[in-house]
Order: C-alpha cells, then sequence, then structure tokens
C-alpha cells in the first residue's frame, strides 16, 4: 500500500474500533437496571405489584401482613439492585439485610451490614457475608418476606464450605482448579452447588417457612438460569452423581486438595435440595428471541412435601443477555450497519468459537457492504499452565488478530468484552482486534502467539492501546462479542454522524 492509502486504511480501523466500542457501552447504557425493576415490580403504599410480562395482569404481594423483611443481596450487581429496591420500597419497619459484593458502595444503610467479597476467587469476606446471612434467616419465620437480590459473580463473592473444617485457602484452589478447567459455567457451578453451603438452594432452605421473592440478573444461558451465582434459592435438579461424574470427566479429583477430595467421596455427601426424582428443569429453554419470562414456583409444580422451602417462592428476571444483544442490534442498525446475531458458540472454547465466528463472519460480509455480526455469552479457556494478565475476551481477540492478519488492507474490526467490566485476572473489560493488530503487537516487543499460549494477551492489547476499559459496570450480562465489516470503496461512518 501507498502511504497515503496506509493512512485511509489506519483512520477506517480507528472508526471502526470508535464504533465497536460506542455499541459495546450503548448497548450496556441501554440495559438499565432502574427501568427493568420498574417494569417488572412498582410499589404502592404497603403493596408490592407484579407486573407480569404475559399480559395476565399484576399480582399483589401485601408487605403489611409480614412482621419483618429481609433482603439478602449478593454478586457484582448487589449494590445497585439493593439501592434500587429501597428507594422504591419504602417501608423501613422490621428491614434488616446483608449486602455482598465486591464493589460495596460508598452510601449505605444502616440496617445492612455489607461485605467486600472476592471475585474471581473467594476471600475471608465471602464467608463472613454467607455466614452473616444464614444467621440472619435463622430468624425468618412465617411472618418474615425475605427479598433476595442475586446477580453474576455471587459464586465467589458470596461463598461457604458445606464442611466447616474445609479452609478459605483450601476453597480457592478448588475455584481456581473449576475455572481452569475449561468446563462451561453450568458444569462448574454444579461442582459449587454440592460443595457449598448456600449454594444450589440451601440459602433458600435457611428460612423454610419465610415467603421468599428472587430478583434475578442473569450471567447465565437462561436455560440454565439455577447457574446463576450457583442458584442460592432455586430448587436443584443436579445429583451428587453428576458432580462426581463431572470430576471425573475433567480429571480434577487428583488435582484437589485432599479434604475436598475427601469430601466429594464422602458415602454421606448430602444431595443439594430438590426432589430428584421428577424436579422439572428451573426454567424452560426459551424460543429464540423470545424475552424473558417471569415464574412462579408453587408447590404443586416444583417441590415434593418435604422441601416446604420454596413452595410460592417468587422468581423475576430483571435484565439478561436477550436484552444486551437487542440493544446492540438496534445500535448496529441504526448506524447503518447490517447486523446478525449467533449466540451458537456460548460455552464453547475460545479458539474454537473464534474459528467458528470467523468463518460465519467472512461469509457473511462477502454479501454485505456493511456487516455487524453479534454474539453474547461466554467462551471457556482451558489453563495448562499459571496464566499471565488476560482473560477469555482477550484471549478470544487475540485468536482472532492472529488470523485476521491474513487479511491486510481490509476494514475489519472484532470486540469482545465482558459486560461487568473485568475480564480475568485484569482490570479491563476485553480487546479490539483488527488486521493490523498482530504488526503492530510486534512492533511493541509481543510475540502475539507467545502471548496467546501463555494466557497473557492483557499486556500485548494494553501496549498498542486496543484494550477495552470501562471500569466496573453495575452489570453482569456475560460477554459481548462483535465482528464488524466495512467494503473498502465506502466511506467510513461513524454512530455519531
Amino acid at each position: 500500500m501507498t502511504p497515503a492509502s496506509e493512512i485511509t486504511l489506519e483512520r477506517a480501523l480507528d472508526a471502526l474500533h470508535g464504533t465497536a466500542t460506542e455499541i459495546f457501552t450503548g448497548a450496556l447504557e441501554a440495559c438499565n437496571i432502574a427501568s427493568a425493576f420498574d417494569r417488572r415490580i412498582r410499589f404502592e403504599g404497603a403493596t408490592m405489584h407484579r407486573l407480569l410480562p404475559d399480559g395476565s395482569g399484576p399480582s399483589e404481594i401485601d408487605l403489611a401482613a409480614y412482621k419483618r423483611i429481609f433482603v439478602i443481596a449478593l454478586g457484582k450487581a448487589a449494590a445497585p439492585m439493593l439501592e434500587i429496591l429501597l428507594d422504591r420500597m419504602k417501608r423501613r419497619k422490621g428491614l434488616r439485610g446483608i449486602c455482598c459484593t465486591n464493589q460495596p458502595p460508598t452510601k449505605r444503610n444502616w440496617r445492612f451490614r455489607y461485605f467486600e467479597g472476592g471475585h474471581p476467587l473467594p476471600n475471608e469476606e465471602s464467608f463472613s457475608g454467607a455466614r452473616a446471612a444464614l444467621a440472619l434467616l435463622k430468624k425468618a419465620k412465617r411472618d418474615t418476606l425475605i427479598f433476595f437480590l442475586i446477580s453474576g459473580g455471587g459464586s465467589a463473592i458470596f461463598d461457604l464450605p458445606l464442611d466447616p473444617q474445609i479452609t478459605l485457602e483450601e476453597t480457592v484452589a478448588f475455584h481456581q482448579l473449576l475455572l481452569a478447567s475449561g468446563a462451561p459455567i453450568n458444569e462448574i457451578n454444579t461442582l459449587r452447588k454440592h460443595f457449598s453451603a448456600v449454594k444450589g438452594g440451601r440459602l433458600a432452605m435457611a428460612a423454610p417457612e419465610a415467603a421468599k421473592v428472587s430478583f434475578l440478573l442473569p450471567d447465565v444461558p437462561l436455560r440454565s438460569l439455577d447457574a446463576l451465582s450457583s442458584g442460592p434459592t432455586s430448587p436443584d435438579h443436579s445429583t451428587v452423581d453428576d458432580a462426581r461424574e463431572l470430576i471425573a470427566r475433567y480429571a480434577l479429583a487428583e488435582k484437589f486438595p485432599p479434604s475436598i477430595r475427601a469430601f466429594f467421596e464422602r458415602n454421606d455427601l448430602p444431595e443439594s435440595p430438590g426432589n430428584k426424582s421428577w424436579l422439572p428443569q428451573f426454567f424452560p429453554r426459551q424460543a429464540k428471541n423470545a424475552p424473558p419470562q417471569t415464574r412462579r414456583i408453587t408447590a404443586a409444580a416444583s417441590m415434593s412435601s418435604e422441601e416446604p422451602a420454596f413452595r410460592d417462592s417468587v422468581f423475576e428476571i430483571l435484565l439478561s443477555t436477550h436484552d444486551l444483544v437487542e440493544n446492540a442490534r438496534a445500535l448496529a442498525q441504526k448506524a447503518g450497519y447490517f447486523a446478525v446475531v449467533d449466540n451458537s458458540c456460548d460455552d464453547w472454547d475460545y479458539a474454537d468459537a473464534a474459528r467458528y465466528l470467523l468463518e460465519r463472519f467472512h461469509a457473511l460480509r462477502a454479501k454485505q457492504a456493511r456487516l455487524c455480526l453479534i454474539s453474547v455469552g461466554e467462551v471457556t479457556v482451558t489453563l495448562n499452565r499459571t496464566p499471565g494478565a488476560g482473560g477469555r475476551n482477550q484471549q478470544f481477540a487475540l485468536a482472532c488478530a492472529l488470523e485476521l492478519k491474513n487479511h491486510p488492507g481490509e476494514r475489519l474490526t472484532v470486540l469482545s468484552a465482558g459486560s461487568d467490566g473485568i475480564d480475568g485476572n485484569t482490570q479491563t473489560a476485553g480487546a479490539i482486534a483488527d488486521p493490523t493488530t498482530a504488526a503492530r503487537a510486534r512492533a511493541f516487543g509481543f510475540d502475539p502467539q507467545e502471548s496467546l499460549s501463555a494466557f497473557n494477551a492483557c499486556p500485548l492489547f494494553t501496549a498498542i492501546g486496543d484494550a477495552v476499559v470501562t471500569g466496573p459496570t453495575g452489570h453482569n450480562l456475560r460477554d459481548l462479542r462483535l465482528l464488524i465489516a466495512e467494503k473498502e470503496q465506502l466511506p467510513v461512518c461513524t454512530m455519531g454522524s
């Protein structure tokens, strides 16, 4: 290319980077927790109205019928969810609660105890928050209404081993091994459910007589909603045998600390709460592009008589990946792109997902002058060595960069970022790649293939200025991937033009 054409391409790619970033951040901003809450719930005096999405009309919960109201908020979005609930719900008599998050608020309500749990690995505050929640729930009787505010990340932020002899250090090792296994999130959380005293429905079981309402902000597939924070309030349909099969499949037993290996080998290892013989899946698989549904778990439909803790429990999905992808689609279309959604590689290995999406991308862009391929969900990374600084999104983006270098001079961009603003063990949300990424990285002294093999993509993307940095977003709606293409002969158009 001539110097002039190189400058033109550089400007075009810079514009595409900006467009991808604007679609990502704009889609997140449109996923407003407060607005989503108000679409589902309305408080009028002492009455809470549930605005059901199927058009069947609101159902009501009379707060005045309860002597006490407890709130347990856990996960990455626990603080904003709690703030919104307290702003809408004016009742304060008998109100107490726990908030366990990795980003505690600066403004705190004296009726609540706050804990700064660890993520992606638990810490001492994760244990303390779980203990405090269990202690509070023991006080709940028939005259108590409990609100559970559950968002992604709670599996680490809020945890306590079922076996009290297992230490924090051993629990951290357990989580590290699961994260490095390459298993999809629903399988990882099956093991967490059977390990933990506050997961797999056990948090709800701590207050069997109380009425319960769970507000959910899921970072898991809707077909596996009981994997959200490892399902602390939902009946669990996985079994001890399922957990042991996963341990064998991923060869984890020999890697576990001795105490955890012995725990899973116990003959008397208890099942997580749930009638395993006939319990239906917590949330049914939804039709493609269907909006999230509210479901009420009733005694007749869900639990046997010996487990009353789940009777008449109410579960409300506030936001989901459906909202994230539809907002991204709308923004891409507004910017003049032909938008295509493909979520079929959810929970795939990052390299397989990169190959699949790039093949789909190249096939589609051959027929479209301006294309945006959108994909939500998470990819997996199997660690076979101590990782550097990075995460699944940066790993995916770097794998794409190594393929895009085979398309020099073309206007192509890939963005992959986490909706929570944090990717792996870094403070970046993800990264952006294009056909020049590999060459620019080498100019800065990086070997892209070595960075990929070492799971050390963050320093590379930071050095070349292509890390996506948002800071904590208060969301956790899984990851968003954008693959954007424009024909060279067309003028570059940004979203603001």
